[in-house]
């Protein structure tokens, strides 16, 4: 089967998010990133990282999943989604030939 692209975009709950992290928030963002490594590792995600946006820094991942059902089960199962709000979109990825 061939793997369908998206795009996520993990949104903050507040503009300055990256700058004013509680202890707690950033504890759920450690746990975010050994998450989405995981994934990584597992060849679900393509890149992801926080983008430095100056107005707002947010996170992107490029992803390659067989259904958007799993899209959203990545969303479901992510610590970050209990703080921060995803959006989603899908994405004609050009990746190299293996």
């Amino acid at each position: 089967m061939d793997k369908k692209y998206f795009a996520l975009y993990l949104l903050p709950s507040r503009p300055d998010f990256a700058q004013t992290m509680t202890d707690e928030e950033r504890a759920i963002m450690m746990k975010h990133v050994g998450y989405w490594t995981d994934l990584m590792n597992k060849g679900k995600v393509v890149a992801f990282g926080p983008v430095l946006d100056p107005k707002e820094v947010y996170g992107l991942g490029i992803i390659a999943v067989d259904s958007e059902q799993e899209v959203k089960d990545f969303i479901t199962n992510d610590p970050a989604a209990k703080i921060n709000r995803y959006e989603y979109f899908p994405m004609k990825a050009v990746v190299p030939a293996k």
